[in-house]
């Protein structure tokens, strides 16, 4: 049965806190592979400044840094946000700030926006306030990156709803330049128009 509710911030806290890895970002196949496609898709070499939903460990933080002059790296848990830090201390470039968006969202303006796994935790409400926020934080030309899951959950919205939800509302705000489908996730790049 779907949660109703966007997912309260405990319940990654608790993840996080109580398995480290909860997802095996460090050890899957599966998620390397998924890391490498991600990244492969990036149309630039270089970002001047881009935000990072959902950093969690800082697995994926680490590499896209990489392709970031500026990358500002949120998420929900605390423990998390400590791993991610240990894991890119010797990354200038990067920052990271405890956040709950798209309730408390962070201020600048970003050509590079990636949301990796985490819209689908999200009710439908804030699918709504995420795609306001978007129109105002990515610059005209930026570009948006969402990766999902596309397996059963029990969170308000599946990985197709959630994109295609977000896609609606943005509409044409926003063009599609890849819309790629793998065996268990799916890949969406946006520009912003």
């Amino acid at each position: 049965m779907r949660r109703e509710r966007s997912i309260d911030p405990e319940w990654f806290e608790a993840l996080f806190r109580d398995e480290g890895d909860p997802w095996q970002f460090e050890t899957s196949p599966y998620e390397q592979a998924k890391y490498d496609h991600t990244l492969a898709s990036l149309p630039r070499e270089r970002y001047r400044s881009a935000l990072e939903v959902g950093c969690a460990n800082g697995v994926l933080t680490r590499r896209l840094a990489a392709w970031c002059d500026d990358l500002l790296a949120v998420d929900v848990a605390q423990t998390a946000l400590e791993a991610a830090r240990a894991r890119c201390a010797d990354l200038p470039q990067v920052r990271f700030e405890r956040r709950q968006l798209p309730l408390d969202t962070p201020e600048g303006r970003f050509d590079l926006l990636t949301l990796s796994e985490v819209v689908y935790y999200w009710d439908r409400g804030d699918l709504a306030r995420m795609a306001a926020y978007l129109r105002d934080a990515v610059v005209t030309g930026g570009e948006i990156l969402l990766v999902h899951w596309t397996g059963d959950t029990d969170y308000p919205l599946s990985g197709d709803e959630a994109v295609d939800g977000l896609k609606a509302l943005l509409g044409d705000d926003v063009e599609p330049l890849r819309e790629g489908r793998r065996e268990r996730y799916r890949l969406d790049l946006w520009r912003r128009a």
